[in-house]
């Protein structure tokens, strides 16, 4: 009996080592042909775009002809195992047939795009940026238009108090952004009002409040001395003066305003420009502008929430600013 065993249990054990050589070499197959890439030397790479819609078939089977992976078969079968066959993402993608599959499933599920870097200057108004990403083939012109027009107040709490016919003129935070292609313009002005949000802290949102003026007054007031001065302090001192007139009534006069209206850049205006009709026009109404004229970065807003009390009530600036005590010495420095 017992040699009888002996020989069934040898019997038994010949299926087991040919399931085992058969799953040995499933996996060595596997990892061949999804952990290492068609080429073991670095390779130049390709720009590959998956389209919106394409399956990812479709992107196996092209990628395949590009000589970029080794079998649609396994690259298939590697995204349905690892329930990410719903998470590849459309783009253009730079890809080289020295990745593996896995590194490359990793780039389509995580979006790895090919991103342009974007940079926005402070003092921009929307007619520049607008101009810059029609330049660099960024944005859909219709998309632009429709997008500086759209209600973000529900999910931008620091919107709610902008006057519902202007645009979103002063609120595109200065910065550099990394845009993909395709990327919709509602998207850059998301991670634009974002920015926003992240540097307009709450307790900048809580000394704004406390000195009863709104988001939309600071940020108008912000995109003024923006187009004036430069340095922080100068931009503090220009605050000042510029709230002291207002809380007197006395006309801003701030060349920049005109120059918003007729798209000009002039250092000193025209007396017939100054004439224009027009809620912009703070020569011929007092008050602040009708919005923003520009789109201020952070030192524009700290300025314009914390101005310096001088005894300053004018100010030139022609490569450098002076600061005039009266009108008498004001004209003086300006002759």
């Amino acid at each position: 009996m017992r040699f009888r065993f002996n020989k069934y249990k040898k019997i038994m054990k010949w299926p087991l080592r040919v399931f085992y050589i058969i799953g040995a070499i499933a996996l060595i197959l596997v990892v061949w042909e999804v952990y290492i890439p068609v080429s073991l030397s670095p390779k130049e790479t390709i720009v590959y775009s998956a389209k919106k819609g394409m399956g990812d078939d479709e992107i196996a089977i092209e990628l395949q002809k590009l000589g970029i992976i080794k079998s649609n078969y396994f690259f298939r079968g590697y995204v349905i195992l690892t329930l990410q066959h719903s998470k590849l993402q459309a783009g253009k993608y730079t890809l080289s047939s020295s990745m593996s599959t896995a590194q490359i499933i990793k780039k389509f599920v995580s979006g790895d795009v090919i991103k342009q870097t974007v940079t926005i200057p402070e003092g921009w108004d929307l007619a520049d940026i607008k101009k810059y990403f029609k330049e660099n083939k960024i944005l859909n012109e219709e998309e632009f238009t429709a997008a500086v027009k759209k209600d973000f107040s529900n999910e931008f709490s620091f919107l709610k108090d902008k006057p519902e016919d202007m645009n979103l003129e002063g609120y595109f935070f200065p910065d550099t952004y990394q845009v993909s292609e395709g990327e919709s313009t509602e998207d850059i002005f998301k991670a634009a009002l974002l920015n926003f949000r992240q540097k307009l802290t709450p307790d900048l949102r809580t000394e704004i409040a406390k000195q009863e003026k709104s988001v939309f007054e600071i940020i108008t007031m912000a995109s003024i001395i923006e187009k004036e001065v430069k340095s922080l302090n100068e931009k503090k001192i220009v605050s000042g003066i510029l709230w002291k007139r207002l809380s007197v009534g006395m006309p801003l006069q701030v060349d920049a305003t005109i120059n918003y209206i007729t798209g000009k850049n002039d250092p000193g205006v025209a007396i017939k420009d100054t004439k224009i009709d027009s809620p912009y026009n703070t020569y011929k109404y007092k008050g602040l502008p009708k919005g923003p004229i520009s789109n201020p970065g952070l030192d524009s807003i700290i300025a314009a929430i914390y101005p310096k009390q001088t005894k300053y009530w004018f100010y030139l600036t022609n490569g450098r600013t002076i600061f005039s005590e009266t009108l008498l010495q004001h004209n003086a420095a300006r002759y």
